[in-house]
């Protein structure tokens, strides 16, 4: 894995326009990766009343499916 100093040699290598182009797909990233997050905790939220609702004896025979 490439250390900090190696990243900003990188970067210091780029002509100016490109840094922009770097700064905005660093933001998308991060974004994605909060959209990422949101998305598991709400899943993670609703895990315990899905639960409630799907573990039932009415519904065990689809448990072996």
């Amino acid at each position: 894995m490439a250390t900090n100093s190696n990243h900003i040699e990188k970067l210091n290598s780029l002509p100016t326009e490109r840094i922009s182009e770097v700064e905005d797909f660093i933001d998308f990233l991060k974004h994605r990766e909060a959209d990422n997050q949101l998305t598991r905790c709400a899943s993670k939220t609703a895990e315990q009343s899905f639960n409630k609702i799907w573990d039932n004896p009415d519904d065990a025979v689809y448990d072996s499916l």
